[in-house]
């Protein structure tokens, strides 16, 4: 039999199912900036299995191409709305997703039979890259290295560069989890390397602010019980009287400024849900460490009180001599709802006294504890936008999670990536200052209740919608990055090209461009439902941004 090898160039918002013919245009020019990451697709199959198969990269900027084969995970738990979802979701039915972003071995990939599959390419220009048209081949060759198949693309990188990222960006960072995965001791020199290596991952990807663990953090948490004990602060009891050791968090903070990690949100101080106990603490009394609050602690006792009243003042005494004061963050409870507001309250009235020149953020989408004044920096989730950006809250964040399964934007493997992408216009429109998400590296069941295969167990056991609670997966010796992870780095960098524009032409002319043509404007809940609406709109970006700076060389020669 005569073996016969396809290939085509997509976009990366291109999902390519195994089980499936792929549906996609050719894709095989695009523009970008000179010092973004762009990626496209080369979707390939063929009638008879494949070993071995050489994958090389021709071109002038072959250097700072990088190929990635596209793996597959199950999914038990597309979605949680099998009867009711809202129309623009590729699939509900449990089967393989592509998501994992596997390195390619020694340079090469086996090609199954009768399945399409794809290799993803990231090109990320280096300094010396100048603007101009560059061709780009991407090269199959057999075991006996004759060429068995091609694919072509032009990527024009236009004399222009992003702008710093403003907004902040959290995806929570789970480093018990990195600890019970790779099976090493908490902050252990072996711990401390992952944790650099995950910590670079995100950074890389715009996530410029890190949950910070000065204690358990009292997240996902079943009551009751615990969470392997991951804090930064030591802390020794002698009566009714404290001492704290701060080297862990300061190795931390220079790791995670040295990373270009910047933003600091410190671990909530009651629990979830509710606000009602204490996080997890440990401390050493009596030449033993135990466990001195939890579950069983209330959070208005005045134990835990006396014990808040003298940590947060040498905490503060530690941030400012670091100068952290305009970078940190502070959290009192994780999605607290209206019948919890008044507990809430009085957890807030107490810690004023010790954190008023700092802001505090928390998840939560009931406008009451704004509107009393209880929060002052509100997170509501992104299908709870209208209340908050109707009485003007300023400074605004969002965040979304496994609840926003109708209507906005989110990453599940069950969605299309367009629909992960639209986020980064969302933000510009709304000048949104922060983003926040759950689930950088959650890697165990629901409630922690025990830990997970990422690659065999992608829903939290059976809880969450496959892609919600990890970005990344775990590598033999770091992290693996996921199309998803990708795909949001670029709504980060489209909102960093439409802050470039705005400086060159002014915010009323961005928001037209973006609006152009469209029936009604873009909202958190109403959008094109288009992959390849947000790739022209790119492009218009583009070129509306080489124009300008055009136009602003020619001002400024002539």
């Amino acid at each position: 039999m005569k073996h016969l090898l396809e290939l085509i160039c997509v976009n990366s918002l291109a999902k390519i199912f195994a089980d499936e013919e792929h549906r996609e245009q050719a894709y095989v020019r695009a523009t970008s900036l000179l010092n973004e990451t762009f990626a496209f697709q080369v979707a390939y199959r063929s009638n008879a299995p494949l070993k071995s198969v050489r994958v090389k990269v021709e071109s002038l900027l072959a250097n700072v191409v990088t190929v990635r084969n596209v793996g597959l995970v199950p999914s038990e738990l597309p979605t949680l709305r099998q009867e009711s979802c809202d129309g623009w979701t590729l699939r509900t039915t449990p089967g393989l997703f592509p998501d994992p972003l596997l390195s390619l071995e020694k340079g090469r990939i086996d090609v199954p039979p009768g399945q399409w599959r794809a290799l993803w390419v990231s090109v990320a220009p280096a300094d010396g890259v100048v603007s101009g048209s560059y061709p780009i081949r991407i090269i199959l060759e057999g075991a006996e290295g004759n060429e068995i198949g091609c694919a072509s693309f032009e990527l024009e990188l236009i004399d222009a560069y992003l702008p710093e990222q403003e907004l902040i960006h959290t995806e929570w960072f789970h480093a018990d989890c990195l600890a019970t995965h790779y099976e090493v001791e908490m902050f252990s020199e072996a711990h401390w390397q992952l944790i650099e290596r995950y910590i670079d991952t995100a950074a890389r990807h715009g996530i410029n602010m890190i949950l910070t663990p000065l204690f358990t953090p009292p997240l996902d948490t079943e009551v009751g019980g615990e969470r392997p004990t991951v804090q930064l602060v030591d802390v020794i009891k002698d009566g009714d009287h404290y001492q704290f050791g701060f080297d862990k968090l300061e190795r931390w903070t220079i790791l995670c400024e040295r990373l270009g990690v910047n933003y600091f949100e410190y671990a909530h101080l009651f629990t979830q849900w509710g606000a009602k106990h204490a996080p997890k603490v440990m401390a050493v009394e009596n030449g033993e460490q135990r466990r001195i609050f939890g579950w069983d602690t209330d959070a208005s006792s005045p134990e835990y009180r006396s014990f808040l009243s003298q940590f947060l003042p040498e905490l503060v005494q530690f941030i400012r001599a670091r100068k952290l004061e305009r970078r940190c963050y502070f959290h009192i409870s994780d999605e607290p709802h209206s019948e919890h507001l008044e507990q809430y309250r009085d957890n807030r009235a107490f810690l004023e006294q010790f954190l008023s020149d700092f802001p505090i953020i928390d998840a939560l989408s009931d406008y009451a504890f704004y509107e009393q004044g209880i929060v002052g920096i509100p997170i509501p989730a992104n299908d709870h936008m209208e209340p908050f950006i109707s009485g003007g809250v300023k400074p605004l964040w969002t965040y979304y999670c496994v609840a926003q399964e109708l209507e906005v934007s989110n990453r599940f493997f069950s969605f299309p990536s367009a629909r992960n992408r639209i986020i980064g216009i969302q933000l510009y429109k709304y000048n949104i200052e922060g983003f926040l998400h759950w689930g950088y590296n959650f890697w165990y069941t629901q409630f922690s209740r025990k830990a997970i295969d990422p690659f065999k167990i992608t829903d939290a056991g059976l809880a969450f919608c496959s892609g919600d609670a990890y970005l990344v997966y775990p590598g033999e010796d770091g992290p693996i990055e996921s199309i998803r992870m990708e795909v949001l780095y670029e709504a980060l960098q489209d909102l960093r090209a439409l802050k470039l524009l705005e400086s060159l032409v002014g915010r009323t002319a961005v928001l037209e461009l973006i609006e152009e043509g469209l029936e009604e404007p873009i909202t958190f809940t109403s959008y094109p439902h288009s992959a390849d609406w947000l790739l022209q709109l790119r492009e218009r970006i583009n070129r509306a941004i080489a124009i300008a700076m055009s136009v602003e060389k020619e001002d400024a020669t002539g």
